[in-house]
C-alpha cells in the first residue's frame, strides 16, 4: 500500500514539473538552472565545512584504506596485523609509544615470542618457517622503512632469536 502511494506521489510531482517545463520559456529555465547550481555549490561548500572534520577521522581512514594504499604499501589487513603486534608488545611492557627506549634486556618468554612472530605455540615449526614469518613482519617494520620503528624491529629480532634457540 505504501509503495503504491509513494509511486502516485512521485508521478504527480513528475507530471507537474514536466508540465511547468513545457510551458516555461528557455530563458527562465536557464536562469533557474543557473541559480540552482549556485545555491547547490554554496550548500555543498557549507556541507563540506561541517563534514570536513569527519573526513580525516579514523573510521573514514579505515573505510578508504583498502582502496587507497599508503606510500609504504600497507593495506587494511596489514595495518591490523601491525596493530595486533603493537598491542601484544604494549601489553607485555616491551614497547611504549611515548618513550623510545631500548627493549628490555631480560629474556623474552617463549609464548610471547611466538605471538610476536604470529606463530602458534602449539605447532612445530622449522627454522625456515620462523624465518619466513620473521621476514614478512620485517618487510613492514624495518628501520629503513621508517626510522621510528627501530625499537620495534629490535623486539622482533629478539623474538626470532628466542624461538630459534628453542628449536635447536
Amino acid at each position: 500500500m505504501n509503495f503504491f502511494l509513494i509511486s502516485v506521489v512521485i508521478f504527480v510531482i513528475l507530471y507537474l514539473v514536466l508540465n511547468w517545463f513545457s510551458k516555461t520559456s528557455s530563458k527562465k529555465i536557464s536562469n533557474l538552472i543557473r541559480k540552482f547550481i549556485i545555491f547547490a555549490s554554496i550548500g555543498l561548500a557549507l556541507l563540506m565545512i561541517f563534514a570536513g572534520r569527519f573526513i580525516f577521522s579514523l573510521p573514514f581512514l579505515l573505510m578508504i584504506l583498502p582502496i587507497i594504499k599508503t606510500k609504504a604499501g600497507l593495506s587494511l589487513v596489514q595495518l591490523f596485523r601491525i596493530w595486533g603486534l603493537l598491542k601484544v608488545l604494549k601489553n607485555s611492557g616491551r614497547f611504549n609509544f611515548n618513550a623510545f627506549q631500548q627493549p628490555n634486556s631480560k629474556s623474552m618468554p617463549l609464548d610471547e615470542a611466538y605471538k610476536i612472530l604470529n606463530l602458534d605455540p602449539n605447532k612445530k615449526y622449522t627454522k625456515d618457517d620462523v624465518q619466513k614469518s620473521y621476514k614478512i613482519i620485517m618487510k613492514r617494520i624495518h628501520p629503513d622503512v621508517s626510522p621510528e620503528l627501530t625499537t620495534l624491529a629490535s623486539i622482533v629480532n629478539q623474538a626470532k632469536d628466542t624461538v630459534l634457540k628453542n628449536l635447536s
